[in-house]
C-alpha cells in the first residue's frame, strides 16, 4: 500500500520487482502480479515471470483435450504449489486499461480463448501470499519495488529479462546489479 497523505492505496493490479538483494530462492529475480491486497485481508499474486517449459496439456490430463492444452504453465510461488490457477489478462491500448481475470475456471478460460482477441491467459502453479501487514513491512525494508502494469511490460520481455527491465525502470541506481550473475562465483 502506498499511503498518499492520510489515505492509503491498494496495490491491487500492481507489480512487485524484487529486489537484487532478495534471495529467498522463491522470489529471486522475480516479477510478482498482485491481483489482490488490503490492510485487513493482505495480497495475493503470482510470480509471472518463471515459465516451467510446459504447458497445461503436459501437466494433467483434464487439460490435454481442450483448448488450455497449449496454455503455458508457470511457477506461481510458494504457497499451494500442487494446485493449478488460471488467470487471463488483457491490456486495452485505446482505453490503456488492463483487465485481469484471477483464478478462473478451466471452461470459463477456455470459452474466453475463443471469444477475445489478444487475451494472454496462464497456468500457474501455486500462488503467493502475504498475511496482513507483511508485504507493508517487506515494502518498508526495500525488498520490493511497485510497477504499474504496461501493455509492453507484459508482451515485450520473458524470464529474468522481464525482471531487469522493470528494475531499470523503477530503481535506476540499481541499473547495474540487474545484469549481474546470479552466482557471484560464475563472474
Amino acid at each position: 500500500m502506498r499511503d498518499l497523505g492520510n489515505s492509503i492505496v491498494s496495490l491491487s493490479g500492481s507489480l512487485l520487482v524484487a529486489h537484487p538483494g532478495l534471495v529467498e530462492p522463491n522470489f529471486c529475480r522475480t516479477v510478482v502480479l498482485l491481483a489482490n491486497h488490503s490492510a485487513e485481508d493482505g495480497a495475493l499474486g503470482v510470480v509471472i515471470n518463471r515459465g516451467l517449459g510446459e504447458y497445461l496439456g503436459d501437466y494433467g490430463d483434464e487439460y490435454s483435450d481442450t483448448p488450455l492444452a497449449r496454455v503455458p504453465l508457470f511457477y506461481g510461488g510458494p504457497c499451494d504449489t500442487k494446485r493449478v490457477l488460471l488467470l487471463a489478462w488483457k491490456w486495452n491500448e485505446h482505453s490503456r486499461d488492463f483487465k485481469l481475470y484471477f483464478g478462473i475456471a478451466s471452461d470459463k478460460a477456455a470459452e474466453m480463448m475463443n471469444g477475445e482477441p489478444g487475451l494472454e491467459v496462464r497456468g500457474f502453479l501455486g500462488y503467493s501470499g502475504w498475511e496482513a501487514g507483511q508485504l507493508e513491512k517487506e515494502l518498508m525494508q526495500d525488498a520490493w519495488s511497485i510497477s504499474p502494469i504496461e501493455s509492453s511490460t507484459l508482451s515485450q520481455n520473458k524470464g529474468v529479462q522481464l525482471w531487469r527491465s522493470l528494475l531499470r525502470k523503477t530503481r535506476p541506481g540499481l541499473s547495474f546489479l540487474a545484469d549481474a550473475p546470479e552466482d557471484p562465483s560464475s563472474n
